[in-house]
């Protein structure tokens, strides 16, 4: 089945509504899916190798359906494939980079890229960001690579190409990135003004107070309603250190308040953090006083980075956002972290 008829017949079987900008990125989707579906040629005596097939870089708002597309692409590619989060996948080339040094490989890039090109012709990659200098400096040489072995790449991402590391620690090291993904992916922008994720949580109560088994059931559900009771950890690497969030699944994330609070991180982490994610499910959230005063302090540093880069925070507290933290040094401080834990709750926020 073509693209098109498979979107169409969600649309009959009413798992899908018809969304305009969806629509215009099908033929480019359909483009990737018919040449992958056509057997490899390669270069003969007589013979030049074909041109490489290009690739396809979604970007736009959160929730626009970029993820449900890319899904309906990868169901129905039948070449090898492999389909992660970008955080995950870049987790992923970090260890296989350690294990290539223990073996004594100077060059450890190139055995990591020599496995995907063997191993996939389709790449899929979920949310590409590049946050952390370590990354920047791997993605060019692993990407040439990949694009230089004939692998097609389609990914999602909330930034244009052109937007990636913005503002990044030696960023004009990066910049050739840039115009190697421009080079080998169509860049097509979804500008649907739907956010279809949000829309799921339209309504639902996302702030559950006291802490008892019938509001962890109630935060169970959302979970396994935006998961699909699949996850799997997801390692953020922050200047150097590795930060890891033990429930992730396309973009949503699920972790203790512990977690996150109880370990000690700062601004650049819970930063690391709101850029990966697009919601976040907090469990547990204690009652805050003096004596828990540094959990304290990260949880107001973890908020004001998820209200700043809008992420949708889902959580379970001790009290209510007013009731915290009610005595002890910093209360006068997390007036505003109680206000914006209120806002955040606010039906539209973080559109």
């Amino acid at each position: 089945m073509t693209i098109q008829e498979v979107y169409a017949a969600a649309v009959d079987a009413g798992t899908l509504c018809p969304d305009d900008a969806q629509l215009a990125v099908l033929p480019e989707l359909e483009r990737v899916r018919a040449a992958l579906a056509e057997p490899v040629k390669k270069a003969g005596i007589f013979r030049k190798a074909p041109p490489p097939i290009p690739g396809l870089y979604m970007w736009g708002g959160v929730g626009r359906g970029k993820s449900m597309l890319m899904d309906l692409l990868y169901e129905q590619v039948s070449a090898p494939k492999q389909r992660r989060h970008f955080h995950a996948f870049m987790q992923w080339v970090h260890s296989e980079m350690n294990a290539a040094r223990k073996r004594g490989v100077d060059d450890a890039i190139a055995p990591v890229a020599a496995k995907l090109a063997g191993d996939v012709r389709f790449l899929a990659f979920d949310e590409m960001q590049i946050s952390d200098i370590t990354d920047a400096m791997i993605v060019g040489r692993l990407f040439e690579a990949l694009f230089a072995a004939g692998v097609v790449v389609v990914t999602t991402s909330n930034r244009h190409p052109d937007d990636l590391y913005k503002n990044g620690l030696n960023r004009q090291l990066f910049l050739p990135f840039i115009d190697l993904l421009k080079h080998h992916m169509v860049v097509h922008e979804l500008t649907s003004d739907t956010d279809y994720r949000q829309d799921r949580l339209t309504g639902q109560q996302t702030y559950f107070t006291p802490i008892n088994a019938e509001t962890r059931t109630a935060i169970a559900q959302i979970w396994h309603d935006l998961s699909g009771g699949k996850s799997e950890p997801l390692v953020l690497h922050v200047n150097g250190r590795q930060v890891e969030l033990p429930r992730f699944s396309n973009g949503v994330a699920r972790a203790t308040f512990y977690d996150l609070c109880g370990r000690p991180l700062g601004p650049a982490d819970y930063l690391a953090l709101a850029d990966a994610v697009r919601v976040l499910i907090v469990d547990e959230i204690p009652q805050l006083s003096r004596r828990n005063y540094n959990e304290s302090k990260r949880f107001v540093t973890l908020i004001d980075a998820l209200y700043e880069a809008k992420v949708k925070l889902i959580c379970s507290a001790a009290a209510a956002p007013e009731m915290l933290y009610v005595e002890g040094e910093g209360t006068f401080e997390f007036e505003r972290t109680a206000s914006r834990l209120r806002e955040m709750q606010s039906e539209g926020w973080g559109r």
